[in-house]
């Protein structure tokens, strides 16, 4: 079935509408953070930079390192920029962008998301780093696909909701595991953790500036949740949505992040960026 151009946008160049890149750019590897300038942080440990591209706020460079081709890509913040550039990265390895069909094999991507988090559990230390085994989708951009419940943890979520008195006005959470072959790269290196992907950074996370929060006690409630030993360890912004597209779409992806504060120690690292670059070359190692 041809895909309309109003569904798939393709530029001028060939490019793909937001992202800029064209598909013989985008290697099986993909980093993606979500600070533009990271990109460039990322691309100085490759051995050989093919091009940079950047339109908004994303950045791309498509590189080598130590012989294996791998794409540097920013999303920006939010649940709703993954949208874009996880579509638009499967439509770049998995559709044919002159007959507009979708390709009879599958190319399967690795991708890993490289961020920072704020913990919920007192015994998570600064610097430390979490890879979301489990990720909490409380960004509602899931239910928007078909067969969401096919690739989610529904009986977590039901305890959930139950044990956070989920309020009935909020969309509701997904629950999705990372890639196996992801986790299995990074079991031995980072903290197991059941990460919450918050739609916003204030009221989301249980942060109160001048408005209250619908749920004034959730971000105890959180930290008090526990379901056949998994817990909920941190919050961030973008996993959720990587993880959950990518089961849809069978890529192997996963999210891993350097804790820069403690929300229940009420305490923060200004100067993480060492340890990012720690995480980074753990990540280059590991992809």
């Amino acid at each position: 079935m041809r895909i309309a151009e109003s569904e798939l946008i393709i530029n001028d160049d060939g490019s793909v509408f937001h992202l800029h890149l064209r598909p013989e750019e985008l290697a099986d590897n993909v980093i993606l953070v979500g600070d533009p300038g990271r990109v460039d942080m990322v691309a100085e440990y490759l051995d050989e930079k093919e091009f940079r591209h950047q339109s908004r706020e994303f950045v791309s460079i498509t590189g080598k390192y130590k012989g294996k081709r791998i794409t540097v890509l920013s999303t920006g913040i939010g649940t709703d920029n993954i949208d874009i550039v996880m579509n638009e990265l499967d439509a770049l390895a998995n559709i044919d962008f002159k007959t507009r069909e979708v390709k009879p094999e599958h190319r399967s991507l690795n991708i890993l998301r490289i961020g920072t988090s704020g913990a919920i559990q007192p015994d998570i230390p600064l610097g430390s780093f979490v890879f979301s085994h489990i990720s909490v989708g409380c960004d509602g951009l899931l239910n928007w696909y078909k067969d969401r419940d096919a690739i989610a943890l529904n009986d977590i979520e039901e305890a959930f909701k139950k044990h956070v008195d989920w309020d009935k006005h909020l969309p509701d959470p997904y629950f999705v595991r990372a890639g196996e072959k992801m986790c299995e790269k990074f079991k031995d290196c980072t903290i197991h953790g059941m990460t919450i992907s918050a739609s916003g950074f204030y009221g989301p996370q249980g942060r109160v500036l001048r408005m209250p929060l619908a749920m004034p006690d959730m971000v105890q409630k959180f930290e008090s949740f526990n379901f056949c030993g998994e817990r909920i360890t941190n919050f961030e912004m973008e996993g959720s949505a990587i993880a959950g597209i990518a089961a849809h779409l069978g890529h192997n992806a996963g999210t891993v992040c350097c804790i820069i504060a403690n929300r229940h120690l009420h305490s923060s690292n200004p100067d993480y960026k060492p340890q990012v670059r720690k995480l980074v070359e753990l990540c280059l190692e590991k992809l």
